[in-house]
């Protein structure tokens, strides 16, 4: 079967629906998927895999091709119904699933679709990924795979997760007393919706919805709040309804941005530093993970709490990977995926939420205020460049700046006394990315021009930076 070879990502399946990923291609794949799961976890009998979805048009039509090919196989099948991943990652962790499939593409158009795929370990949950299976997946699904069945199959529906989740979520929290407090969120038409409204019936607080009615073709905006300009309504009703803060997921739910009383976008590293403080005051000593891009705040935060630290790669399956290998309490990435161990190591966006108001309440301060005593550099935010030779451009920024603390887990990281950056290849587009960070905000925008300076002299553009 011609199946696209670019649809495997680092992280994910995703592709063009009906073009690159449909019914008909999702049936080789997941007999690759089932493949994998069953020689990773070396068991012979039938699994118990769980299934959850999306509200994209094309999502039904793949579940139904997904349920039925692991019916066939032999597999005790639990449909999870249209959930968000972080509640698809609670389930398969919390009944002890031994894996689990989500027909999502997260934050991309309404076009895409995809699979995230998961399965259970001693020590959490591990995504299949890069480094985890998905070249087996891949190869499998291209060139076929010999594998019967293991007896009658079964699907069941599993109803109740999303109160069980916040449950947990409440107690990953310490049962906090939480003041009521207004807040704004745009869920996008997506699935963020679910889990913040499920929050909400379960603590004080006066909960503003914004396109909170999923819908697959995002008449709102694109779920990606990762995209300034789907940021702009969200920030102005903030502002309007004179709220506390607003809240911004992704098309899936495992993102989560903030935005404060002044409708200002919260650094997720600041995000990453609060919580990180938040849980070693009880914790102390444990360790916390953060990705290469920004890590000056939450370093210092970890230091001056008595926690220890681990940088990582970026990307969500990387982390994860991480969290297995250290036995940290929590990660932060910056790009707004938040981790928790209590949660299998996979993405959780209730606790972020109830840990943020509960700092408020404890506080009595407004939330920019609060982070702005936690900001320990300035950030540039990030700087995509599409261009042909990148691998060349890292290693000649990499031999100019020598003279640096030289990092080389992630394209490279170049570090001074007072200031940093990051300068890697992105893991799902065909993209350069740069990030600078800076102790004083005064010498940033100084750095940034040398560096784009740099870049522009070597590089031989796709077209111009964006």
């Amino acid at each position: 079967m011609d199946i696209p070879g670019g649809i495997f990502k680092s992280y994910d399946i995703r592709g063009v629906y009906p073009e690159e990923l449909n019914e008909e291609f999702a049936v080789p794949i997941t007999r690759a998927i089932y493949k994998v799961i069953s020689d990773q976890l070396s068991v012979t009998k039938p699994l118990t895999i769980a299934v959850g979805r999306d509200m994209r048009l094309s999502s039904p039509a793949i579940f139904e091709a997904v349920s039925k090919t692991l019916v066939e196989l032999g597999a005790q099948v639990i449909d999870l119904g249209i959930v968000s991943t972080p509640t698809f990652y609670f389930a398969v962790y919390k009944y002890g699933y031994d894996g689990g499939i989500q027909i999502t593409a997260s934050h991309n158009p309404k076009q895409y679709n995809g699979l995230k795929i998961v399965r259970r370990s001693p020590t959490g949950l591990v995504k299949i990924g890069k480094n985890t299976g998905m070249s087996e997946i891949k190869k499998m699904s291209q060139e076929g795979v010999d594998i019967v069945s293991r007896g009658e199959g079964s699907l069941t529906k599993r109803d109740g997760v999303l109160e069980e989740e916040v449950q947990n979520a409440l107690k990953i929290a310490g049962y906090p007393e939480v003041k009521r407090f207004k807040i704004v969120a745009d869920a996008a038409n997506a699935l963020g919706a679910l889990y913040i409204d499920a929050l909400f019936k379960a603590i004080p607080g006066e909960l503003i919805k914004m396109n909170f009615e999923l819908d697959g073709t995002f008449p709102a905006h694109q779920a990606d709040p990762l995209q300034p300009e789907t940021l702009v309504d969200l920030q102005k009703k903030v502002l309007e309804e004179k709220a506390d803060f607003g809240l911004a997921p992704d098309g899936d739910g495992d993102r989560l941005l903030f935005i404060d009383e002044k409708g200002q976008i919260i650094q997720p590293s600041l995000i990453t530093a609060l919580v990180a403080k938040e849980l070693l005051s009880e914790k102390k000593g444990e360790t916390i993970l953060f990705d290469i891009r920004y890590i000056l705040t939450p370093k210092k935060i970890v230091e001056e709490y008595q926690g220890k630290y681990e940088i990582t790669k970026v990307g969500h399956a990387f982390i994860t990977e991480k969290m297995h290998e250290t036995g940290a309490l929590f990660a932060g990435e910056s790009s707004a995926h938040y981790f928790f161990r209590e949660t299998g190591n996979a993405e959780s966006q209730l606790p972020m939420i109830l840990l943020v108001l509960k700092v408020m309440s404890r506080e009595g301060k407004p939330l920019s205020e609060i982070v702005e005593g936690l900001k320990r550099s300035h950030e540039s935010g990030e700087t995509n460049f599409r261009v042909k030779n990148a691998l060349e451009i890292i290693e000649a920024l990499k031999e100019k700046y020598s003279d640096a603390e030289i990092s080389t887990l992630d394209g490279v990281a170049v570090t001074y006394k007072d200031w940093r950056f990051s300068l890697r290849t992105s893991n799902t587009e065909p993209l350069l990315r740069l990030n600078i960070e800076h102790i004083g905000k005064e010498g940033l925008e100084d750095k940034k021009q040398e560096l784009l300076a740099e870049i522009e002299k070597l590089a031989k553009f796709e077209d111009l930076p964006k």
